[in-house]
């Protein structure tokens, strides 16, 4: 009399999946938000030149170097961290789902899930962003 082990219901999964999408967003805008308050209190009252273009700092242009940035109180990173935070929602997401599908022993979506994290991953990481 072994018991076998018991599966992982899909509501159970969906449920989980579903607070883990909430909560990410809900802290991604959070930071994002505690950013720009303390970007409009340290800069609100300038006012901008338009005519020389400056793009983005090159600190805010890696994770390295904006969470360098962030440890050194640099609001603009603060907020670029929160939008670095809302795109690791959805690979999160992937990365729950594949465990669900490995807890339910579904060899067909681990693989497909799988496949779909490594091209998720290798985007992210080897990604020309020349689209």
């Amino acid at each position: 009399m072994s018991a076998s082990p018991q599966r992982v219901s899909d509501h159970a999964i969906e449920q989980f999946i579903g607070r883990v999408l909430q909560i990410g967003v809900l802290i991604a805008a959070a930071v994002t938000l505690a950013g720009g308050v303390l970007l409009l209190a340290k800069e609100g009252g300038t006012v901008p030149a338009f005519a020389p273009f400056k793009g983005q700092p090159s600190y805010l242009t890696s994770v390295n170097g904006i969470v360098q940035a962030v440890h050194a109180g640099r609001s603009e990173a603060l907020v670029q961290l929160g939008i670095l935070l809302l795109i690791a929602v959805p690979i999160v997401r992937v990365a729950c789902t594949l465990v669900a599908f490995v807890l339910q022993r579904d060899k067909t979506y681990v693989l497909i899930t799988l496949v779909v994290l490594g091209l998720l991953m290798y985007g992210l990481f080897f990604g020309t962003g020349a689209a």
